[in-house]
């Protein structure tokens, strides 16, 4: 890589911002220059310009994270950033992460595109929980790997979704070497895990802290639990509500009960338990729902423009959630892509 090239990714982003951000609004650089204070546009021009870019000072980058950090900074029509102390937490998070992003490219050193909404890296130093449920005793009385009186017995054939975890734990540990990951069914959590970043697999069927979540946040989304494992039983969905009334999404399987697409919610807010710390849910009707959610942004062919997508369907909300279909194939879940409209199924919210 040419040295010159970081420069050109700062002046790159910095125009992205502005037009990208929030293209409804059709930001131009004089209404930046008026919003950061004494700033000409030939100034933000000449920091935008990819050919010869000049290096924006420590100071204008400060504002500039400030101003994209929240929606709000065009709440009157007019662009301004806020005072520090009325942002939210959620707010504060999304300016610190877009502030550490435009440093890292002004000292020279090249930032992925799929870090700017990079679900799956946290803070420093803050722990990250894993919760999964327990798969219920009927289902695992058989085995001898479950019981832990038995000398073959293995943890996770305990777990409900042992695929996605593996899938999960790992992915997170190696994005967050300085944090403390761990992973829990929810018969273990403790009071303090319930305040750390929580990530909920499966379904509030059998995760009791992801019906407690859904219970607490402003989600007009509802699981309809399936009936049982029988082929002719109700296969549930997931039902969103609409203004017209309700819509659900169910998986489709044939008529041996063989599952041909599963679907898929993921969910990202605020913890109801600590405002300060993020709630994650990846849920499916069936296990191959739950993995496809996960991987949407773990699975190294898709995350990135799965990622990019989130960034700009998503900017400046504190929470959303998308279901999504996940088509089986062999008995294999695929990785749901949701740049494709087909696949997503429900958004919220809804765009304007």
């Amino acid at each position: 890589m040419s040295p010159v090239a970081p420069r050109h990714a700062l002046a790159s982003r910095l125009k992205a911002l502005r037009e990208e951000l929030w293209p409804e609004a059709g930001l131009t650089q004089a209404q930046l220059a008026e919003a950061l204070g004494g700033v000409s546009v030939s100034l933000i021009s000449s920091w935008e310009n990819p050919d010869k870019p000049v290096r924006p000072p420590v100071k204008r980058l400060e504002a500039y994270a400030t101003l994209f950090a929240t929606p709000r900074s065009l709440d009157d029509g007019t662009l301004r950033a806020l005072p520090l102390e009325e942002l939210t937490d959620e707010e504060h998070l999304r300016r610190k992460g877009l502030l550490e992003e435009l440093l890292r490219l002004r000292e020279g050193k090249e930032v992925a595109r799929s870090a700017v909404a990079d679900v799956w890296t946290f803070p420093e130093g803050e722990d990250v929980t894993i919760v999964c449920a327990e798969l219920p005793r009927e289902l695992r009385d058989h085995l001898s790997y479950a019981d832990p009186d038995s000398a073959d017995f293995v943890t996770l054939y305990t777990y409900a979704d042992p695929d996605a975890l593996i899938e999960l734990y790992g992915h997170i540990r190696a994005r967050n070497p300085e944090n403390d990951v761990s992973f829990h069914t929810t018969e273990e959590l403790t009071p303090d895990d319930y305040t750390t970043h929580l990530v909920l697999l499966g379904g509030v069927d059998w995760n009791t802290v992801t019906a407690a979540v859904i219970e607490r946040v402003e989600l007009p989304v509802e699981q309809v639990v399936r009936a049982d494992d029988a082929p002719t039983s109700e296969p549930g969905g997931f039902r969103v509500q609409r203004d017209s009334g309700t819509e659900l999404f169910p998986p489709l399987l044939d008529s041996e009960g063989h599952l041909l697409e599963d679907v898929a919610h993921f969910y990202r807010g605020v913890s109801p338990f600590n405002r300060k710390r993020s709630v994650t849910v990846c849920n499916g009707m069936y296990g191959r729902g739950t993995l496809g959610a996960v991987r949407a942004l773990t699975d190294r062919r898709f995350r990135d423009r799965n990622s990019e997508y989130l960034r700009k369907r998503f900017a400046g909300v504190e929470s959303y959630s998308i279901i999504s279909r996940v088509p089986v194939l062999a008995g294999v879940g695929l990785t749901p892509d949701w740049t494709l409209p087909e696949n997503r199924l429900h958004e919220w919210p809804e765009a304007p």
